[in-house]
């Protein structure tokens, strides 16, 4: 039989196992030694940008050269792309081109809220937006594939890179993965403007012990089902062309080689047919874990249902000895290579290898107004009103105002965590901000404090550039000036909280307090007897009672992005109303972490207004947390009534259509996040005591009443039993619509 025939009846045969194979991908197979296989398999960095591991990759441009190279990251703009892309179709036997890729997080040049910040937006129409244009931006700068989204469910703050995700909630975290995805990819991944997306990190990688980067996950599949897994597989099924696995261990085996994982769960049960690649190292790192040398791991894994290798070059240098030994097999080194070459194919990088470069895209398509104008507005609609006594804000424009604190001119700080593509400089610090939107206001800046007074951990935030700056001024010299201007002044703004890398990757804190150096100057402002506003910077929940208790305003902006300064300014002084709701809940003290709004109920539930022994209680704090989720002011109020339900009773696979009025009580036009949770009353695992099943965004004028219309959907009402089937069962339901997670309007209806 002829080759091309034998060709032809394989294809035929794999459609019908439903592979979907790609004739031109299956054709290249055939032609490759298995060197050149092997060679698909490894992702490598040259350095030269900020990193995102302790290692980077020695000898690229050889390896390149020689077909040992699938693809590259850490390397930007058209004409250098174009040298690393040259090299692979130029000098190699089969001209096979790069995938190259990047972490784009919040934003590519155009950096805009990190996404714990975007999530509090609640717009999946905005946040769709965001993607695209960070889509646009970075395939201008010649790159193809983004390791992004990150949609790890994460209930533990002092976990630094709670900040790169959208919060606790599985059903809100799966509807910001769906809108990233779709965002990134659009409907065409060989458009120029689209890229390849990469939902990460598979899985569970937010919920380690103790909120310890890299630390080890204990989880059962009950727990993991129901309120964790939800957001990957929601951006499977948006069409999520590529997986990274986490560094974390599940039930004892590291993901990066958990058979159960990558294959039962994400190919078998989820259908999922894209690219699988590993965390920076982590192949190598299950040597650490105690799984065996490198040899057996990158076996382990490559027989687990992973394709590429980031960095690490296990699959590179132990692959070809493990087919000899038969620890590994062909038929599953081309089965990876496939599913590399079947991305690239999709990027219609096979088609035009230098289709992202076109060096006139930069100049038009990077950090233009437009693109600039969204970030503002992105900005303004993720900051969080978190109090504001007296409504001290907004703050009128010709007000003689001092804007103090650390972080009031830090243009070091105002990007955020993990934005290794953006440039500090281009950033619009919040004096330049207020000057810029109220020029009419007579404002005098003094920095007040420094963001920590501890030098050893000023070493340890700077690893990537100065965020932590120490003056040279004594602490009390700083403070008194700060006085001094406040004193001289009608009101007081003070921007504080953490340095941009306080938060994120291998950032976790056991302390997610205010620092002693802010702390201070916040109590001495306060006692001046001004108005006080806290613009409080962070990149994840933070301990506030004490400040929570004085009698300030509290605005929550997390760390805005390139347009900080002027999105600020637009929400300090009532060009927009502040909308954002909060994605996690905020913890009165350490000792209640792990928080989360979608509790259990125990056999033993504390009363709600007094102590008693023998329930769940703690001795020296509420059960409550300080803020929940959900929760967000307005400079306007609104009121809700007339909650209805279209049927007290509902047949199995039917929906319950439910309304609500919403009432805008106040001054000022602004909008409100009406927000559904529904509560199982009987099931056969607890339940939740609410859950999150839907939210709608309306905008009001002052003294506008609307009817909202929410659904419940067949199933909002399923959940993973304890055989792990996805299934709803008859009985009592609760629907409870309001504000956020307190909501007290309730209705009931009967499933059976």
């Amino acid at each position: 039989m002829m080759k091309s025939t034998m060709i032809l009846l394989f294809l035929v045969v794999s459609i019908m196992r439903g592979q979907n194979l790609i004739p031109e991908v299956e054709a290249l197979l055939e032609k490759m030694t298995l060197e050149e296989k092997i060679g698909q398999l490894n992702l490598l960095t040259p350095g030269g940008g900020i990193a995102t591991g302790s290692v980077v990759s020695k000898n690229v441009e050889t390896k390149i050269k020689t077909g040992k190279v699938g693809g590259i990251f850490g390397v930007s703009g058209p004409d250098r792309v174009r040298i690393a892309q040259e090299f692979a179709v130029n000098n190699t036997r089969l001209k096979i081109p790069l995938l190259i890729g990047a972490d784009v997080i919040h934003g590519y040049k155009t950096t805009y809220p990190i996404p714990l910040g975007l999530s509090c937006s609640w717009d999946m129409d905005l946040i769709e937006q965001a993607a695209q244009m960070a889509a646009k931006e970075a395939t201008a700068d010649g790159i193809n594939w983004n390791f992004s989204p990150m949609v790890d469910i994460a209930r533990d703050p002092r976990w630094g890179r709670i900040a790169e995700g959208a919060g606790e909630d599985p059903y809100l975290g799966a509807k910001v993965a769906e809108a990233m995805v779709k965002g990134y990819q659009q409907n065409d991944l060989s458009a120029s403007n689209t890229m390849l997306a990469c939902v990460k990190h598979l899985a569970l990688y937010g919920a380690p012990e103790a909120g310890r980067d890299y630390h080890t996950v204990d989880m059962g599949k009950v727990k993991m089902f129901n309120q964790y897994l939800p957001p990957y597989k929601a951006a499977i099924d948006a069409g999520v062309a590529s997986v990274m696995t986490s560094f974390n261990d599940i039930d004892g085996v590291p993901a990066s080689g958990n058979k159960w994982l990558l294959t039962e769960l994400l190919r078998n049960r989820w259908g999922f047919n894209g690219l699988v690649i590993s965390d920076y190292t982590s192949v190598n790192e299950m040597i650490a874990h105690g799984l065996g040398d490198l040899q057996a791991v990158s076996a382990l894994s490559l027989k687990a249902g992973l394709h590429m290798d980031m960095v690490g070059e296990g699959f590179l240098t132990t692959l070809r000895k493990s087919v000899k030994e038969d620890k590994v097999t062909e038929a599953e080194i081309t089965h990876a290579c496939r599913k590399v070459l079947e991305a690239k194919y999709k990027s219609g990088l096979f088609e035009d290898p230098f289709r992202y470069l076109d060096t006139d895209r930069p100049k038009k398509d990077i950090l233009t107004a437009e693109n600039r104008a969204l970030a503002r507005k992105l900005a303004a609609h993720s900051f969080v009103l978190l109090k504001n006594h007296d409504n001290i804000l907004p703050i009128k424009k010709d007000a003689k105002l001092a804007l103090v604190g650390p972080l009031a001119d830090s243009r070091n700080n105002m990007l955020g965590t993990w934005a290794p593509t953006g440039d500090p400089n281009l950033a619009v610090t919040i004096l330049e901000g207020f000057k810029n939107v109220a020029s009419g206001a007579r404002i005098t800046y003094a920095k007040g404090a420094n963001i920590s007074d501890d030098p050893e951990f000023a070493k340890k935030i700077n690893v990537f550039g100065p965020r932590i700056s120490i003056d040279k001024r004594s602490s009390e010299e700083l403070l008194q000036e700060a006085l001094a201007v406040a004193k001289t002044s009608n009101v007081v703004v003070a921007v504080v909280g953490e340095a941009t890398e306080m938060s994120g990757e291998a950032a976790s804190r056991t302390d997610i307090s205010i620092p002693d150096s802010q702390k201070k100057l916040i109590r001495e402002l306060v006692a001046t007897g001004k108005p006080v506003v806290l613009v409080l910077m962070s990149g994840r929940p933070l301990t506030i009672p004490e400040e929570f208790d004085l009698p300030v305003a509290i605005l929550q902006v997390w760390h805005p992005g390139v347009e900080a300064g002027n999105a600020i300014a637009d929400v300090v002084f009532g060009d927009y109303n502040p909308s954002g709701k909060l994605t996690t809940t905020w913890p009165r003290n350490m000792g209640q972490i792990p928080i989360y709004h979608s509790v259990k109920n125990t056999g033993r539930p504390a009363p709600k207004d007094k102590f008693e022994k023998f329930k769940s209680n703690y001795l020296d704090v509420d059960n409550t947390p300080l803020i929940s989720f959900g929760y967000g002011l307005s400079y306007t109020t609104f009121e809700y009534s007339n909650l209805t339900l279209n049927k007290k009773n509902i047949m199995q696979g039917e929906s319950v259509d439910i309304t609500v009025t919403v009432e805008n009580t106040g001054n000022y036009d602004g909008e409100e996040i009406v927000q559904l949770y529904l509560r199982d009353l009987v099931r056969t695992i607890t339940p939740p005591i609410r859950q999150l099943k839907g939210f709608k965004k309306v905008f009001l004028k002052k003294g506008e009443r609307r009817t909202v219309n929410l659904e419940l959907t067949p199933d909002d009402l399923k959940f993973y039993n304890g055989s792990l089937e996805f299934v709803s069962e008859p009985g009592e339901f609760e629907v409870f619509v309001g504000t956020d997670s307190n909501a007290s309007l309730k209705k009931s209806f009967v499933l059976k």
